[in-house]
């Protein structure tokens, strides 16, 4: 009998050191589930960081299970209510925004605002850009801003956000510190980047402005060419792309892009969230994600993140006023 109990624990302790040789080396997912809410159609923005982040996330091993819905509508205002709505069954479920959740609660596009979210963490700043089709009679943005300067009315601008949102504010901006009036800019909104890029293909505009990992995706497919971008510096990834500053316009702008949970989550929860996207930044999958979209690594947790927020409201307020479009 002793030895068949020796016998049994000699089996049960080789059964343990051979689960431990076979596991050795396997990472453990940090988290079991995201679900990406994603607020605008697909080839936007908001969609290449949501995707982006999740295929960061899950090669890397530190989330097991990875999802994505895009629902567009309302300038991102039909997103945000169905995650409030819905809140009690969404605690997996990660919205990423930007700057326009604060651009469009300033200008009324929709009621709420980011204090009726559970914000998490901003992750990245991606920079303005400037694009044309690739047998646009424009081939600098010195040209296409002569052209505004001598009539508003000749340059259409078209981005994938409503008027008076960020990619219309952007290319205000630009014009006023080229010596044009901001208010003047003929601007077609479209309620995605994929439809904005196909309405520049199609004629009906001069000149997309959208967001730098965009416009470097666009770029790539040999269809449109880069006029200028609104980082401070040039960016490794398309190091041929000049700045607005160098050409002589007083004009930076970078978008923060982050991530919003339901409104009553867990502060247990948000923690963990944030302590993931935290450890993604140290991955090689992450690495790759980023230097592909030419993004800039900005991240603000939790209530450092509500300060921020609270910030850009005073200083995009500012300046939208500034340029007309607040009073």
């Amino acid at each position: 009998m002793r030895s068949k109990m020796l016998s049994f624990r000699r089996s049960t302790v080789l059964a343990t050191a051979l689960a431990s040789c076979l596991t050795a080396g396997v990472a453990q997912a940090e988290v079991d589930t995201i679900h990406f809410l994603i607020p605008g159609g697909a080839g936007g923005g908001w969609d290449g960081t949501a995707r982006g982040t999740g295929e960061a996330l899950q090669k890397s091993g530190l989330v097991e299970t990875i999802s994505y819905e895009n629902l567009s509508g309302g300038g991102g205002g039909k997103a945000i209510a169905h995650l409030i709505e819905v809140a009690e069954q969404s605690e997996d479920t990660l919205m990423v925004n930007s700057t326009p959740i604060v651009i469009r609660s300033l200008s009324k596009v929709f009621p709420q605002s980011f204090r009726d979210l559970t914000p998490v963490a901003a992750t990245i700043g991606d920079f303005g850009a400037f694009v044309v089709k690739a047998d646009s009679e424009y081939t600098s943005f010195n040209q296409l801003a002569d052209a505004y300067l001598e009539n508003p009315r000749s340059v259409t601008v078209v981005g994938g956000s409503a008027r008076g949102s960020m990619d219309h504010l952007v290319a205000a901006q630009a014009f006023k510190a080229a010596g044009g009036d901001p208010r003047m800019v003929k601007y077609l909104a479209y309620d995605a980047g994929g439809k904005a890029m196909a309405g520049l293909l199609s004629g009906e505009a001069d000149v997309l402005s959208t967001g730098f990992s965009e416009a470097l995706a666009l770029a790539e497919a040999g269809e449109v060419r880069i006029l200028a971008m609104t980082g401070p510096e040039r960016s490794s990834a398309a190091a041929d792309v000049p700045t607005l500053k160098e050409l002589g316009y007083d004009a930076t702008f970078v978008n923060w892009r982050g991530f919003f949970a339901a409104p009553g989550l867990a502060e247990s929860k948000r923690d963990e969230f944030i302590a993931v996207l935290e450890k993604m930044y140290g991955t090689e999958e992450w690495a790759k994600v980023r230097d592909r979209n030419g993004w800039a690594e900005d991240f603000r947790p939790g209530d450092e993140f509500v300060a921020f927020l609270e910030q850009q409201e005073q200083e995009i307020g500012d300046l939208m006023r500034e340029l007309g479009f607040l009073r």
